[in-house]
């Protein structure tokens, strides 16, 4: 099976280039990876007869419980059968319906196969995880495949409409699945079946399964978008809307039915949407005047039936529904092909105008005779026994089975009528119409066609045969039975009423063909309306939430955000209350300095109207939580906060020059109130939250379990940065990342009205500095006013110290407070020092090389250490220890994680040079120009 789907998978991507390399033809070859599935499965029928089951496991992923766990049983045999039969005839088909010059051809073929993989993977897993991924799968693949066509608004309309809705009732499914699934302990469904849930917990459980399902097959209230999907090509109708996709939902009732079937929802919800979506389907096919949507609408009638079968969790109903499931695939499917051909030969589908078809192209007439008359239930074709399978098994059974009875006998008789107005429709003489001229019909289209139509009538024939294949499933059901597939069972009640029902669909058809105002009515209740209704009010509704929150404003949105958390976390604490017991104050009186500085600084910050202030301010608030990390014993962390709080400073300083001075001219008293008010809340919240989560504790830290490992995995004593760099590397590697991907974005912001480089090397050459003593080599390059010889002494005395300590930080982390990142952010302040003290030209000078290439060096740094690793034979990023005894030097002792530190070293610093090249070096080239610019002017005017 997996090699099945591993080919349906390699064709979908070769098909495109044999589309443009064959032409249509390659439809031809395409159809050999369904038609293999087929092959598969007939290989397999002996163990499908004696009830056996063809299963495959491969692990994809253990940690969580998934497994790519593939089972086939009857009913994923037969759906098998289908997907593979229909599927390469549909691909056959294909090959004479689309023309060389059908735009979009390729991808339509290699979205055509997979999503025959698709189906494929769909009815074989057993892993109702897995399922569910292949179900969304064919959600996807059915939206491309129905809007093929994207220059036409019905084909987009239709694809988004079947997209939204199937997916809807997917994610309601998925919920069901892992209530399953964590009730049992595996998504497993042969081992969820053993172990089912009950009450409550397993209703909930069934209703969100059944609006999968039920949205999939197209049942009420979710019809409406199976005839919207008719704008789809003629092959695709046939296949995904006859024999594969709808079929989903169907199948998904016929494999969960042996085990939920006696759940309190499940058989009131399936036989009221079935019998409701069955009439509703036949009423509205007979007002059709397109054949193709009176086959749509007659689907929809005929899935309506077939979850009435399956659903009803009773043993003959489910053989009579895996009869009756064969039986609609082949004739509705050789339906839509006659549609198709019809709509080639003749350049119209509008039955209105079609007349005399029958003497024109009697071998279509011949196979769409056969077709129809098994959907009509016309003995001895394959529909027949299927439809009088379903009537004898509700037959002498409970009132409900005798109102299932009175729905199946009506709506099979709006069948019948529709089965007749789609033959006169279609292929009769009309007075007053003339006949059209009608085109060779190409036998590739009509032999899938035909072979299908024949394939019912063998069927119906040997229907005992059937039965021995499909009685291992029927068996499966706890209700005992004793019904058998066969032709001719005696006059028996159920063929009575299959005869009434062929008379009465006669009667239907004879009266609704000479009354038309009828047809004038409508539905008091239609999905369609529903669905169009809710879009337009999402749509509306999305419109005012835009328009009330998208205001442009950054305290609004900032504001909104916090609100939402404030209401959302309160309640959580309020729901919660009381709070866990033994809350401490403080560790150390001295802790209550710090606190009490950090509180002020905050309030003063939210009331501040000056940005600088502002900035200053909330700087404080970070030296005063760097001061509570050296008070609670955390010196790294005090380290970090520190270095990061001063880096940030020195950015928000660089960009507050381009901004004005004050965040309003106005004093806003009350706006300031207002942010105080929300700081506050917030502050008590998160503080909540926070106490909460510690205090609520019930497992032990899994930190507490680090010191030793440090040591002897890691080989270092700072348990801090060997987490970093050796236990949590991945976290690690992942926000060194993110780091470069900011700085990348900072940067195309800046320059992004630029044709400058980053590279200082490309920079024309800075101009001789005077005689005598420089302290820095471009300090001359800035204006007398803006020098300060203090500052540049002091940067020239402190600069390489400093780079030097940002050395000794990177090698000591280990075993020290310090590391690759305390290390970067050192080296980073060195090079403000050197900006602030000599301008942009310094800042060249200072590091002539790329910061994008020292971000890259950096990650491929630490990218490398890990890849050493794995090519090593350990795992990826894990640390070796290496100990060497050196001439000279005595014992040394290496950790391979201080490589992937040195890498993050790197990316800080590049980072840093990044920011400052940006907020900095390129913000003064603009400064420049604006006011050369704005001398330029000045100097024209004075002229």
């Amino acid at each position: 099976m997996l090699v099945l789907l591993i080919v349906h998978l390699t064709a979908a991507m070769l098909a495109p280039g044999l589309v443009r390399r064959l032409g249509p033809r390659a439809f031809y070859l395409l159809a050999a990876v369904p038609a293999a599935g087929l092959g598969w499965a007939l290989t397999h029928t002996a163990a499908v007869r004696d009830g056996r089951a063809v299963a495959e496991v491969y692990p994809w992923v253990p940690r969580l419980g998934v497994d790519l766990a593939l089972r086939m049983t009857t009913l994923s045999w037969l759906m098998v059968l289908l997907v593979g039969g229909v599927g390469a005839l549909a691909l056959i088909y294909c090959a004479r319906y689309f023309g060389a010059a059908e735009p979009g051809l390729g991808r339509f073929a290699g979205v055509f196969v997979g999503f025959a993989g698709a189906m494929l993977g769909l009815i074989v897993s057993d892993n109702l995880l897995v399922l569910y991924v292949f179900w969304e799968l064919t959600t996807v693949f059915s939206y491309l495949l129905i809007g093929h066509d994207p220059a036409a608004r019905a084909s987009r309309v239709a694809a988004l409409q079947a997209l939204i809705v199937t997916t809807l009732g997917g994610l309601a499914m998925l919920v069901g699945i892992i209530m399953l699934g964590e009730h049992a302990g595996s998504y497993r469904w042969s081992q969820v079946a053993a172990t089912p849930p009950d009450g409550a917990y397993l209703a909930v459980a069934v209703i969100l399964l059944l609006l999968g399902a039920l949205s999939k097959s197209a049942i009420f209230p979710f019809s409406f978008w199976l005839p919207s999907a008719m704008a789809a090509p003629t092959p695709v109708s046939a296949y995904l809307h006859a024999a594969a996709m709808v079929k989903a939902g169907v199948f998904l009732i016929g494999l969960l039915g042996p085990v939920l079937a006696g759940a309190g929802p499940w058989r009131p919800v399936l036989l009221a949407g079935g019998t409701v979506t069955m009439l509703f389907g036949g009423w509205s096919a007979l007002r059709q005047h397109d054949l193709k949507l009176l086959l749509a609408y007659g689907t929809v009638s005929q899935l309506g039936l077939l979850v009435v079968a399956l659903g009803a969790g009773l043993r003959d109903a489910a053989l009579a529904g895996a009869m009756m499931l064969l039986a609609h695939a082949m004739f509705k499917a050789a339906l839509f092909f006659v549609v198709g051909i019809v709509d080639h030969a003749t350049g119209t589908r509008d039955l209105r105008e079609l007349s005399g078809l029958r003497r024109a192209a009697p071998a279509l007439w011949i196979v769409a005779l056969l077709a129809a008359a098994s959907m009509a239930g016309v003995p001895p074709l394959a529909g027949f026994v299927g439809k009088e399978a379903i009537l004898d098994a509700f037959l002498g059974g409970a009132w409900w089975e005798r109102l299932v009875v009175a729905g199946v006998v009506l709506g099979s008789a709006l069948t019948v009528a529709y089965t007749l107005r789609f033959l006169w429709g279609a292929f009769a003489g009309k007075a007053g119409v003339e006949p059209r001229p009608v085109h060779r019909v190409p036998w590739p289209m009509l032999a899938p066609a035909a072979l299908l139509a024949v394939a019912g009538l063998a069927a119906g024939v040997f229907a005992p045969a059937l039965d021995g294949l499909l009685a291992s499933y029927a068996d499966t059901y706890a209700d005992p039975g004793t019904y058998h597939l066969a032709l001719w069972h005696g006059l028996t009640p159920a063929l009575g009423l299959s005869a009434l029902v062929l008379a009465g669909g006669a009667v239907v058809f004879a009266l609704t063909a000479r009354t038309h105002g009828w047809r004038r009515a409508r539905l008091p209740v239609d999905g369609g309306t529903a669905y169009e209704r809710a879009m337009a009010g999402l749509g509306r509704l999305a419109v005012e939430v835009t328009g009330a929150t998208q205001r442009g404003s950054l305290p609004v949105y900032l504001g909104t955000i916090l609100l939402v958390l404030v209401a959302l976390g309160g309640s959580t604490l309020l729901a919660m209350w009381p709070l866990p017991g033994g809350f401490r104050w403080w560790d150390n009186a001295l802790q209550l300095v710090p606190a009490a500085v950090l509180i002020i600084a905050a309030v003063f910050a939210a009331r501040a109207r000056r940005r600088l202030a502002a900035v200053v301010l909330v700087g404080v608030t970070g030296y005063a939580t760097a001061v509570l990390f050296v008070l609670h014993g955390a010196p790294d962390l005090a380290l970090t906060q520190l270095l990061v709080e001063t880096c940030t400073m020195v950015m928000f300083v660089l960009v507050l020059r381009r901004l004005p001075g004050h965040f309003s001219i106005r004093p806003l008293v009350a706006a300031r109130r207002v942010r105080v008010a929300i700081g506050v809340a917030v502050g008590v919240v998160v503080s909540g939250l926070a106490y909460a989560a510690t205090a609520g504790r019930q497992a032990v830290a899994i930190s507490t379990a680090f010191a030793e490992p440090a040591v002897s995995y890691g080989g270092g004593r700072n348990v801090v940065n060997v987490t970093l760099v050796d236990i949590r590397a991945w976290d690690t590697m992942g926000e060194i990342s993110v780091l470069l991907v900011a700085a990348t974005g900072v940067a195309s912001l800046v320059f992004g009205g630029s044709r400058r480089l980053l590279r200082p090397g490309r920079r024309p050459p800075l101009p001789a500095p005077p005689r005598g003593q420089v302290w820095l080599m471009a300090g001359h390059t800035l204006d007398a006013g803006l020098r300060s010889p203090i500052l540049e002494v002091v940067t020239r005395l402190a600069f390489h110290t400093v780079v030097l300590f940002s050395v000794y930080l990177l090698f000591a982390g280990h075993n020290a407070p310090g590391g690759g990142f305390a290390g970067g952010l050192v080296v980073g302040l060195a090079l403000v020092l050197r900006y602030l003290a000599g301008g942009r030209h310094e800042l060249d000078v200072a590091a002539p090389v790329d910061a994008g290439a020292v971000m890259g060096a950096g990650l491929f740094v630490a990218l490398g250490t890990g890849l050493a690793a794995l090519i090593a034979g350990g795992e990826v990023l894990q640390s070796t220890l290496l100990d060497w005894h050196l001439p000279l030097v005595g014992h040394v002792h290496f950790v391979t994680s201080m490589i992937f530190d040195v890498g993050v070293y790197l990316v800080v610093i590049g980072v840093v040079l990044n920011i400052l090249r940006s907020l900095g070096a390129e913000v003064d080239r603009h400064e420049l120009i604006e006011r050369a610019v704005a001398d330029a002017r000045r100097e024209e005017e004075l002229v």
